[in-house]
């Protein structure tokens, strides 16, 4: 057996066993790939796909254990290929971050450009999108670190750790008839239509459920992935805005909103950083992740990735 034949039985599961595409993507024949999934299955003993004519059809039951025990190898030959990259570059590489927006716009900007100045070798690729899509790519290896508040907790392939804790706010334009409450109520929210959060982002979930601990049904004039897309709905008067906190921080005095506190309303929420577990973290990965929180310090991240203490004691 060889890494070839891993390679193509992994390809192959992930282009729905269409061993045409698999080719393509491999840039190699059919017929090879057919070949040496075959030669694979007789040196195992087993078939690790049933089988229609020549067409794959699915992935048997040892199969299945098969793809799990090449999923560690193929991980670990990674792996190993990053440790070489570590020990022949320690200050060069690529930093893949995957992240929802408002962590991108609002987060991420100091901690990169500290990490830049530290590490001017490394070249950083940020990849948006939600937290669902967030963990996938890190499951999928696409990116080395995520940061979301949601969905990140819910993988046992992701090991998942709380990086800082926000609330929400509310933001008005400056003459709506809330803009100089003193402090808001549920009560008064629901009386006005809201412009918030899609329901997968941005702890949505918590707004949800306190109306709903309530009550109360308030109408919702727009949901949207993006704190400034509600800034600006909000701005020209289409309802209340409801954002994370640090979507206001640096907004200029003459932005035209005014943001009032709403944790006493929501809660708070908790951003969380995670690793795809298994998965050797370059110098300058530790790093960042450090620059994110102060409660990660490289040493720290060291003895959790390699088993040393359960995350659950952070």
């Amino acid at each position: 057996m060889n890494l070839h034949q891993f390679r193509f039985i992994q390809e192959a599961v992930r282009r729905n066993l269409n061993l045409t595409e698999t080719a393509k993507a491999l840039h190699t024949s059919q017929p090879g790939i057919s070949k040496a999934i075959l030669e694979l299955e007789e040196e195992l003993g087993v078939d690790i796909f049933a089988r229609h004519g020549k067409r794959l059809r699915r992935v048997t039951e040892p199969g299945e254990q098969v793809l799990k025990s090449v999923e560690i190898i193929m991980r670990e030959v990674h792996n190993l290929k990053r440790i070489g990259s570590e020990f022949s570059a320690q200050d060069a590489g690529t930093l893949s971050i995957a992240t929802t927006h408002t962590q991108a716009r609002y987060v991420l900007p100091q901690p990169v450009a500290q990490l830049r100045q530290r590490h001017p070798k490394v070249q950083v690729e940020l990849h948006q999108g939600t937290p669902d899509q967030v963990a996938r790519m890190l499951i999928d290896e696409t990116a080395v670190i995520g940061l979301a508040t949601e969905a990140l907790d819910q993988h046992d392939e992701l090991l998942t750790l709380p990086c800082y804790e926000w609330q929400h706010v509310v933001v008005v334009p400056a003459d709506h008839a809330l803009a100089g409450s003193e402090r808001l109520t549920l009560d008064l929210l629901a009386r006005h239509p809201l412009v918030s959060y899609h329901p997968s982002v941005a702890g949505r979930s918590r707004i949800d459920a306190a109306f709903a601990r309530a009550g109360l049904r308030p109408t919702l004039a727009l949901e949207a992935l993006d704190s400034d897309v509600i800034k600006t709905y909000t701005r020209v008067g289409l309802g209340v805005g409801i954002v994370a906190e640090m979507a206001v921080r640096e907004d200029p005095p003459d932005n035209g909103l005014v943001a009032l506190p709403a944790g006493h309303l929501f809660g708070t929420n908790v951003s969380r950083i995670a690793f795809r577990k298994g998965v050797y973290l370059r110098h300058f990965v530790l790093t960042f992740a450090s620059l994110l929180s102060d409660r990660l310090s490289p040493e720290l991240l060291r003895r959790l990735t390699a088993g040393g203490i359960p995350a659950s004691d952070l």
